[in-house]
């Protein structure tokens, strides 16, 4: 792995630079043979916010997270972590597909270093499925509605984000609130 280490509004010292190579560099095991690729790791600083984001271009994959803390160390371990969810499920998918003869089998090792075998039990499979549980249902009646009314009921009720009915076109959208504060809205690209 290359590594291609940025820092915004920080300086990227030595000490820093090693730590974030270093938990990167553990992502290797879930591959067979280590990956020729490049790595790039930005580390910025808002105000008393650590911010770092991870990408990993690979043929057919593109391994991204970006994670925050008040520590640098600490929002390095969570965004390695949550780069491992990422690389567990995409290897859950390519060896479903290969196991039904579509797909070829990509270059994943199993816990031990080895090739993953294509005879993953559906047991394994669902443990990794399962990784992100749902915790809690909720239904509720998509009420018509303009995207400032949306807006004001999002930040009402306290929510990130807020799902409701257009009340020009009917369609189901979704306003949420940006890491800088401003608005988004997601509506359907119907044509």
């Amino acid at each position: 792995m290359n590594f291609n280490i940025r820092g915004d509004n920080i300086e990227v010292t030595p000490a820093l630079r090693n730590y974030s190579e270093k938990k990167v560099s553990k992502l290797e095991r879930y591959f067979d043979g280590t990956p020729n690729s490049d790595v790039y790791i930005n580390l910025k600083v808002f105000n008393n916010e650590q911010l770092v984001e991870v990408t990993i271009p690979m043929p057919g994959l593109l391994l991204r997270a970006e994670e925050s803390h008040d520590d640098m160390y600490a929002a390095i371990d969570l965004v390695v972590e949550k780069l491992e969810r990422q690389i567990r499920k995409h290897k859950t998918k390519v060896n479903r597909k290969f196991r039904q003869g579509g797909a070829i089998k990509f270059a994943f090792a199993n816990g031990n270093g080895n090739a993953a075998p294509a005879t993953t039990t559906l047991l394994e499979e669902e443990e990794d499925e399962d990784e992100f549980p749902v915790v809690r249902n909720k239904r509720f009646d998509l009420k018509p509605m303009d995207t400032q009314e949306a807006i004001l009921q999002m930040d009402m009720l306290g929510h990130n984000f807020f799902v409701f009915s257009h009340a020009e076109s009917g369609e189901t959208n979704v306003v949420y609130k940006r890491k800088d504060g401003k608005y988004g809205l997601i509506a359907p690209d119907i044509e």
